[in-house]
């Protein structure tokens, strides 16, 4: 008799840990988190996999190195789950729009029509806004007494900007500030991540388009110009996720929420500059930035 009730048990709990093991592998889904092409987004979308993989049964990869339109259009095609973005990109890029609004109608206008448009659910800001941003070395400044857009278009003939390609191309990036500001530099270089800073420092050219939370701003002292006709709109950063996605695994937004408004414009300056220039492991500095956070334990 007792070596039944032993056997039963057993029999128990085999089942039991069947059971907690399909119900691991059904929920064990993998969500897939989309990036960038450059260090914040590599920083940002490991954030999100470590979140996802902290406190939830859900696996979580990353998939970084798109240029923006890759990553929208992963979006779309439902081949990316959730990625971090910026509202004027979103803005003035995925929906087209110029005309400057005020960074909350922006915002605003971001989450309605992606959800209207292309079933996407924009989350609440990250707490910075990282825009475009013109810098020039010290003695470029100093020698075209520079502290302006405007003051640079009067020179800009003479100069050479060096930019990363998307930027170049897209209609919210170059070409339009050109006309809003009447610019017409000497030359234009497509030139991508840390080479840009190092055409700039090789006086290769003498501009470059930067991001504003760039550690490489600091790392090379460079001086960022005022853009004093508002050309770009405001990029705060968000998190978006497929609605689909969303209802599917609803954990996944309160999850997500501990980071609203968690990262403010110096805080994600530092992070950058630990990978950009200290080439520290994006994955190991977004750890970092959430256990110093008490985020995670």
């Amino acid at each position: 008799m007792k070596k039944r009730a032993i056997w039963l048990m057993l029999v128990v709990v085999l089942v039991a840990g069947m059971l907690a093991g399909c119900a691991k592998a059904a929920e064990g889904s993998t969500i897939i988190v989309g990036g960038k092409d450059f260090a914040e987004t590599d920083i940002l979308g490991y954030m999100l996999t470590i979140l996802i993989e902290s406190f939830t049964d859900l696996r979580a990869e990353f998939k970084g190195e798109m240029a923006s339109n890759v990553l929208f259009a992963a979006m779309q095609s439902r081949n990316v789950d959730v990625c971090v973005d910026y509202s004027g990109t979103v803005y003035a890029h995925y929906l087209a729009y110029s005309e400057m609004k005020s960074a909350e109608e922006i915002y605003d206008i971001a989450v309605k029509e992606l959800k209207e448009k292309f079933n996407l659910r924009m989350l609440a800001p990250l707490g910075f806004n990282n825009t475009y941003c013109l810098a020039v070395r010290p003695d470029t400044a100093e020698k075209y007494n520079l502290k302006t857009y405007s003051d640079l278009a009067k020179v800009s003939e003479n100069l050479i900007l060096g930019c990363d390609l998307e930027t170049l191309a897209r209609h919210d990036g170059v070409p339009s500030l050109k006309i809003t500001y009447n610019m017409t530099f000497k030359d234009e270089l497509g030139i991508d991540g840390i080479l840009r800073f190092i055409a700039l420092d090789n006086d290769e050219t003498q501009i470059t388009m930067a991001y504003s939370t760039e550690g490489m701003l600091v790392e090379f002292g460079l001086v960022v110009l005022e853009d004093d006709k508002s050309y770009f709109p405001p990029y705060d950063a968000a998190i978006i996720i497929q609605e689909t996605t969303a209802q599917k695994y609803p954990q996944l937004l309160d999850v997500f929420g501990k980071l609203d408004y968690a990262i403010d414009e110096a805080a994600m300056s530092e992070l950058n500059y630990k990978v950009e220039v200290l080439k520290e492991d994006p994955k190991e500095v977004a750890e970092w930035f959430l256990r110093t956070k008490g985020i995670l334990r």
